[in-house]
């Protein structure tokens, strides 16, 4: 099975390709939010929230911003407290769109098909990304609109089946958006419209970053309190956890692998190579603290992925890309721009004059989902989101392994990392920290 089976086009023919379906997201921003509220006057649209951390009340909150016809009716988790520190923000900005009684507030493993069946047009998947693909899967069943953030699994079954209820949404009419972000900035759409336009002639290379700060690290007691649940205490650590999370390559730096994805149109990969390991210790994980992969493109074009998250150390969230007539540069705390061969710059994006900002890209993302919504134009992010998720699973396979791997291994690769037969009370053998050179798989296993 291939993750992207159409026939391969030429490398102009991509980059026209990605450019149109920039310009699509932008026509779908183009509809002024008063619309949206006269399309809406006899109808509210019934919010479902699964996964209330952080990053779900975020987006929970752009929601309601997007359209004033919204009203949250229904949340889940599995951890009560997390709904109520989500509700107490919430009410601050949106009291008057919510409506979450008790009755609604599902707590559990079970709590997103509840938060479903609770009659929701549009639900937000915030929980950690292990579980996205059967509640992804549950949710284009019940028929509701999506607002899926990255990734889309933790492993290759899991975003195939994603790949695949995503074009069953399609069937269906629904719309499908996906949490990465920056396809969403309007900076950005600006920076790859001009390389997709020719501004620096035929992509050669693309280097992106993604060096942060540790993210989530470990309790200072690694070991597992006893009046925890193995499953509990894999939640409240989940970045920690391949299975769970994906490791940070897969999780939090997949946003620069989308966005060499994009830039060189979505196209398969031949090959990549990797290293990684963990230089910084932190007792108790499973992950690695950085990551460089390079894949290989036809024509011998190569794209280079850092990752780091390590403490005290340089950070940099940034892409190179280098074309045949000049070097796109896009982040070190600038607005993208471009600089011919002789290193003279030739273009700058502009933000707007007035308030010398961009719209909030995450903003956007909501905004233009509801559009899609109310002007009945379903949106579906499925088949390159999924297909950027797979391009850092097969970053992460290389570097857990030490081995060159192509896509035909990746898109055919039938390793489950997600515990077979899950549920509250099973003991949950995560395993050691991948070793390069014997390590062929990380599955999680149930204890007997």
């Amino acid at each position: 099975m291939s993750a992207n089976p159409r026939k391969k086009p030429s490398r102009r023919d991509f980059l026209k390709t990605s450019a149109a379906a920039s310009a699509a997201g932008a026509v779908a921003a183009s509809f002024p939010s008063i619309s949206l509220g006269r399309a809406a006057k006899n109808r509210k649209l019934k919010l479902g929230f699964i996964g209330c951390g952080g990053r779900g009340t975020g987006a929970a909150s752009q929601a309601l911003s997007a359209d004033q016809h919204v009203e949250l009716t229904a949340m889940g988790d599995v951890f009560p407290d997390q709904i109520e520190k989500a509700l107490a923000v919430l009410e601050k900005k949106h009291s008057g769109q919510l409506d979450v009684p008790k009755k609604r507030q599902f707590i559990g493993l079970d709590a997103y098909q509840e938060v479903l069946d609770s009659g929701v047009d549009v639900v937000i998947l915030t929980s950690p990304p292990g579980f996205r693909p059967m509640m992804f899967e549950a949710a284009v069943e019940k028929g509701v609109h999506i607002f899926c953030e990255k990734p889309m699994g933790t492993d290759v079954p899991g975003v195939k089946r994603v790949a695949a209820a995503a074009r069953k949404a399609k069937e269906k009419g629904l719309t499908v958006m996906s949490g990465f972000c920056w396809r969403y900035s309007e900076s950005r759409r600006g920076a790859y419209q001009q390389i997709f336009d020719g501004a620096i002639g035929d992509v050669r290379s693309v280097y992106a970053t993604y060096l942060n700060p540790t993210v989530h690290a470990m309790p200072d007691d690694p070991v597992k309190p006893e009046q925890l649940r193995d499953i509990e205490w894999q939640i409240q650590n989940w970045h920690n956890f391949v299975w769970i999370g994906g490791d940070s390559l897969v999780e939090q730096a997949i946003h620069s692998v989308d966005k060499i994805g994009w830039v060189l149109g979505d196209t398969d990969p031949v090959s990549c190579v990797g290293m990684g390991g963990r230089q910084q210790p932190m007792p108790g994980t499973q992950i690695f603290d950085h990551f460089a992969i390079t894949y290989e493109y036809p024509n011998g074009i190569r794209a280079f992925m850092h990752s780091r998250q390590q403490s005290n150390v340089y950070n940099e969230n940034s892409d190179y890309i280098t074309g045949c007539d000049g070097v796109c540069t896009i982040g070190k705390g600038t607005d993208p721009f471009i600089t011919d061969n002789a290193g003279q710059p030739s273009w700058r994006f502009k933000s707007d004059p007035d308030s010398g900002m961009s719209p909030n890209m995450y903003q956007q993302e909501h905004d233009e989902l509801f559009a899609s919504i109310r002007n009945d134009t379903a949106h579906n992010d499925g088949e390159w989101m999924t297909h950027s998720c797979l391009l850092g699973i097969m970053g992460r396979m290389a570097a857990y392994t030490g081995q060159k791997i192509t896509w035909d291994q990746v898109i055919n690769d039938e390793t489950s990392l997600y515990p077979e037969g899950l549920e509250w009370d099973s003991r949950i053998d995560v395993g050691p920290m991948p070793t390069p050179g014997s390590t062929e798989l990380v599955p999680a296993t149930i204890k007997a």
